[in-house]
């Protein structure tokens, strides 16, 4: 069978034009936001008026039941340009368990790579209708479809659009993932089924994250050549080594074409923690739709500093800054909730 690669297909930078931006609506007896689904609700609300105000926003819903009580969280004002997708699932982590979409130059068109899911190493069963979110996507949408053997969630990787992608050893070379690959059959499955020819790696992710490392919480393309990463300031912090350690391996790196990267430092907020767990909070996990930054914010002091630094990043889109105080309890932010369906 031939690979994504071999027939002309890439994996788009998420800066470059979307017809759509899907997500996966959370459940109040999820595991995510234990005690507090209805806390969170006004941030989820925020946050899909902000996508919706840019873009087709698809909303995966159980039924036509759940679709009605979402629907009311709305208060009678549902974007016109939502839509609602009757799609189980799990959890809301839609960046992880969601389609990869791939777009090619000759023939246009999109695909979809379905990665195998298991809940960022079986941590939070059940996941089986997670697991089938991609493939009912792509089949609903009539679209190509490839199911290789790799565990991969969407928040693990980061790509520039033009060939290379930024990884972690912490999350990809975990064993509670793929054991029977090594690295380079890692990066083989990734070069073969997303269309790039260069893996990057960085080290540890922050403290507080289930996912063993994602790293779109600690580094992002925000064009071919640049990268914004997190730093934390306080030398007694427990992020502050493994956050210098991958900005130093950032500045040491070329992209396939020899071309230097473009280090541009982000804040770290303040630590935050509850019922004596850390939480991991991080600026790095904004969402990038067709007119705006979706920006996770802390009430932290650090908050107006990541809005210039990405203000002056991206000039043509407007900041959109959302308080995920509540939200960041489920361990993830406007990133993870979020992925991008690009124009063929």
């Amino acid at each position: 069978m031939s690979t994504p690669a071999e027939e002309g297909y890439r994996w788009p930078a998420e800066w470059e034009p979307h017809d759509a931006t899907w997500i996966s609506w959370p459940h109040p007896e999820g595991v995510s936001f234990p005690d507090s689904y209805h806390n969170v609700l006004p941030t989820l609300v925020a946050m899909a008026r902000a996508v919706a105000d840019s873009e087709r926003l698809n909303i995966n819903v159980r039924d036509a039941a759940e679709e009605s009580v979402v629907r009311s969280y709305f208060k009678g004002e549902v974007p016109s340009n939502a839509n609602f997708v009757h799609i189980s699932t799990n959890e809301p982590w839609c960046r992880d368990h969601g389609p990869i979409f791939l777009t090619r130059a000759s023939d246009p068109g999109l695909a979809v790579v379905d990665w195998g899911y298991n809940a960022w190493g079986g941590k939070y069963p059940p996941f089986a209708d997670d697991d089938e979110v991609p493939t009912k996507i792509a089949r609903a949408l009539e679209l190509p479809l490839w199911k290789p053997p790799l565990i991969l969630e969407g928040g693990s990787i980061e790509g520039n659009g033009d060939g290379t992608l930024l990884t972690t050893e912490s999350c990809l070379l975990n064993p509670n993932r793929n054991p029977q690959f090594d690295k380079a059959q890692i990066e083989g499955w990734l070069c073969d089924f997303l269309g790039v020819r260069q893996i990057l790696w960085l080290g540890e992710g922050i403290e507080g994250d289930d996912t063993d490392g994602h790293v779109d919480d600690l580094t992002r393309f925000v064009n071919r050549t640049t990268v914004v990463t997190v730093i934390e300031r306080d030398k007694s912090d427990s992020n502050y080594e493994p956050l210098k350690e991958n900005a130093q391996r950032l500045r040491q790196m070329k992209l396939w074409n020899g071309t230097p990267l473009n280090v541009v430092e982000l804040p770290m907020p303040r630590r935050i923690e509850r019922e004596g767990q850390r939480l991991p909070a991080s600026y790095a996990n904004f969402y990038i739709t067709n007119r705006s930054i979706v920006l996770p914010v802390f009430s932290d002091p650090a908050d107006t500093e990541a809005v210039a630094i990405l203000s002056k990043i991206f000039p043509e889109r407007k900041i959109v800054p959302i308080d995920c105080s509540e939200l960041i309890w489920g361990l993830g932010a406007f990133h993870c909730l979020t992925q991008q369906q690009p124009q063929p």
